[in-house]
């Protein structure tokens, strides 16, 4: 080596273009003299000394090779390196620092051999930006993935966002690529400065694997750290398998953090994490509903996305609060016994700049082939999930939620744009595989890796995937051939009984197979019965805008519908305004319309769905065998003329049966017999029809007494009144 590398090396280095600067920058050994040479490159600076950490003694004054900053100078004849800072001294003054160039590897060889063989699980540990201590010394340690790229830098609010100052020393064939940068502390700004294999200067990108990033517009990751937080959630944690079991009462209300409610007085801004952890908690508690999942709170730059479009599947949105209000309210949902759940989206990102697409100049992250990388609906670019290194970061985006931020499960987005090939696409659009199929047989292993990883790692957490497919076995373990998930939610329930309960009572009797053929395939999976988000946007209106005839018939109608879905096996989900029957669609970018309690119609379905709650919890016939056909049994499912049906649920051994009734039409139905297993009486459990509803108070006296008179192939039975569209509950006392 020699003092003064060539000039073509100084370019190099001033122009930000050398390949590897770690192999010029730093403290070195001459390998013929022995001696220490140190080089630097301050942009801007008029003189710069070596001194010696440890003693604070100036050790050197380094000579100013080129005018654009390039120092060096050979220290003695000493062969052992040293820990060293540097006095800088340009316009501003003089500073002492540490020089990023004088500190050892992150990354150790394990750590390239499991990101290289894709099953570096905890690869958060390393990758992203962290906040720590090397040598004594505090700072930050960057790492990141770019294997096709010439040159990396980091840029940032600490070096004035000059990628001259921070080039990453690049590690391995793996494309690995880390630095080490003293003085760097949370809250920083940053971003990657990314030159591809031709050296072409790529737009500033944020970190895949940052855990936090300004607030949008704003787009730089930031310095965070999240292995922090005092987490005081144990007892949850103890208890949450048996909460979350498929013999547990699930009941979930679905949550878009940022217009469940806002604070119009202060420019209609929506409420941060820890306003949410007490309001939204107590309210969901106080509904009973047993879990909340809340819509997609991975970064995401576009608030009309909903979050579906995420760039930072690593980091809470800067838009509610910081990664440690995010764990606060999680602990909050814990301390109120409220399980929940996370929307995950790994199926399409999208194709901002400063995101994923065309990473390191190529198709990265993204499959290259557009008829398998590109959306055609939704403009965004899909995942290629045939790259080890991909579905590494895809699952560890996936774990990094249950692992520091204790949530308890995930419903991932979109599962079938994943598993089909030609997923909206018509012929000559896509890529048929192997076999000639349409299916992608490496999503379908990248989803069954996941779900084995998060079972395995994570016990007493669960999985739901949004499949909109006859796919098999979605919800079955994987070594039976199945995705692995724990739950799917039940899209052709929902589809077929919206379209009943729109119609006109009138023509119902006509369509009655609407409301039965979800139970001729009700246990081929694990079932979430959902009436989300999807349910009242686009046009669709709301839940009870979809409901026919007058006010009192519309409310009626919603009351009956909330019952028969509550009764009917599966575990539930309502997407947040439905418990008070919201007028409107929904608007992401308006609060709910809190005011309607005011009137007695919205404020009936809310105790409605309150009771429903709580019957369903607190009667085991309705939830132990959710997931089992031995839990069901018809009574009447052929009464199309009067559209009504009747049914029995079935707990365990011991459990009481339960009998349902529902009246789809406006007349009430007076001396109705139905067939029940035991003799004894059956007490009115719940009737959607009370007064306090805004019904018209028609019922049963609280029960009543079975007959020995066989009837529907049960050995007993009982004569009721079913009242207009509603629905009544019985148990036996």
């Amino acid at each position: 080596m020699t003092i003064a590398p060539t000039q073509a090396v100084i370019d190099s280095i001033s122009q930000a273009s050398h390949s590897d600067p770690f192999s010029v920058l730093g403290m070195h050994n001459d390998e013929t003299t022995g001696a220490l040479l140190v080089r630097t490159f301050q942009p801007g600076a008029s003189e710069v000394a070596v001194i010696h950490r440890d003693t604070g003694k100036a050790i050197a004054k380094l000579e100013k090779i080129s005018e654009e900053g390039f120092f060096a100078k050979a220290i003695g004849r000493r062969k052992k390196r040293f820990a060293y800072q540097l006095r800088v001294t340009d316009e501003s003054g003089t500073r002492i620092i540490d020089d990023p160039f004088g500190f050892p590897l992150i990354l150790g060889d394990v750590d390239l051999h499991l990101f290289a063989e894709g099953t570096h699980r905890r690869v958060y540990d390393k990758f992203g930006a962290h906040p720590s201590t090397i040598d004594g010394v505090e700072g930050t340690s960057f790492v990141v993935w770019a294997p096709n790229a010439s040159r990396v830098a980091v840029v940032g609010d600490f070096n004035q966002w000059d990628g001259r100052v921070n080039p990453m020393r690049c590690r391995h064939d793996g494309g690995l690529w880390e630095i080490f940068i003293p003085g760097v502390a949370s809250g920083a700004c940053y971003k990657y400065e990314i030159k591809s294999a031709s050296g072409e200067l790529l737009p500033l990108k944020a970190d895949p694997y940052g855990f936090a990033a300004e607030h949008r517009p704003d787009t730089a990751s930031v310095v965070q750290t999240i292995d922090q937080f005092s987490w005081q959630d144990s007892a949850w944690m103890a208890e949450r398998e048996s909460r979350n079991s498929r013999d547990a009462a699930i009941s979930i209300y679905e949550v878009h953090l940022g217009s469940w409610r806002r604070v119009v007085e202060e420019d209609n801004r929506p409420l941060n994490y820890r306003e949410l952890a007490d309001q939204l908690i107590p309210y969901a508690v106080d509904m009973g509903f047993t879990h909340l999942q809340l819509m997609p709170i991975s970064e995401h730059p576009f608030d009309g996305s909903w979050g579906y479009q995420p760039v930072g599947l690593f980091a809470p949105t800067s838009r509610y609060g910081s990664a440690e209000d995010f764990q606060y309210f999680v602990e909050r949902c814990h301390e109120s016994k409220l399980g929940l759940l996370l929307d995950w989206v790994p199926g399409h990102f999208p194709s901002d700049a400063h995101g994923l697409a065309s990473f390191d100049g190529t198709c990265l992250y993204e499959h290259s082939d557009p008829r398998q990388g590109y959306h055609p609906d939704w403009k965004t670019l899909i995942y290629n999930y045939g790259r080890r290194e991909v579905t590494n970061f895809l699952i560890a985006s996936a774990q990094i939620w249950l692992d520091r931020y204790h949530v308890d499960g995930l419903r991932v987005d979109a599962v079938a744009s994943m598993l089909y090939l030609d997923y909206s696409r018509e012929a000559g659009e896509w890529v048929p595989n192997e076999h000639g199929g349409n299916e992608n047989l490496d999503a379908v292993a990248f989803l069954r890796e996941f779900n084995e990883e998060l079972y395995r790692q994570y016990p007493g957490t669960f999985t739901v995937a949004e499949e909109s497919t006859a796919w098999p076995g979605v919800s079955s373990p994987t070594y039976n051939g199945g995705l692995g998930f724990g739950y799917k939610w039940n899209m052709g329930w929902m589809n077929d009984t919206l379209e009943y309960m729109s119609r006109d009572p009138l023509h119902r009797s006509h369509h009655h197979n609407e409301m039965t053929f979800g139970l001729v395939y009700g246990f081929d999976e694990n079932f979430i019965l959902p009436l989300s988000h999807d349910e009242v946007v686009h046009g669709k209106g709301s839940l009870l805008a979809r409901m026919p005839g007058d006010d009192w018939q519309q409310f009626a109608n919603l009351r009956a519908y909330y019952s028969f879905m509550w009764t009917h096996p599966g575990k539930k989900l309502l997407f947040m305004g439905g418990e008070f029957a919201q007028g409107r669609e929904w608007n992401h970018e308006a609060s709910l319309d809190w005011h309607q309690l005011d009137s007695d119609w919205h404020s009936g379905v809310q105790q409605v769905v309150k009771d429903l709650n709580t019957l369903y919890r607190t009667t085991p016939a309705l939830y132990e065998r959710d997931c089992d056909a031995s839990g069901f049994c018809w009574l009447d499912h052929e009464n199309a003329e009067q559209s009504l049906l009747a049914y029995l649920r079935l707990g365990n051994e011991g459990t009481p049966p339960v009998v349902v009734v529902c009246n789809f039409t406006p007349q009430s139905h007076y001396g109705y017999r139905i067939g029940v297993p035991e003799a004894g009486v059956y007490s009115e459990r719940f009737n959607s029809d009370r007064a306090i509803y805004g019904g018209s108070d028609q019922g049963n006296a609280g029960g009543v007494q079975s007959e020995c008179i066989p009837w529907q192939g049960q050995a007993h039975s009982v004569v009721i009144t079913v009242p207009p569209l509603a629905t009544v509950v019985f148990e036996l006392s």
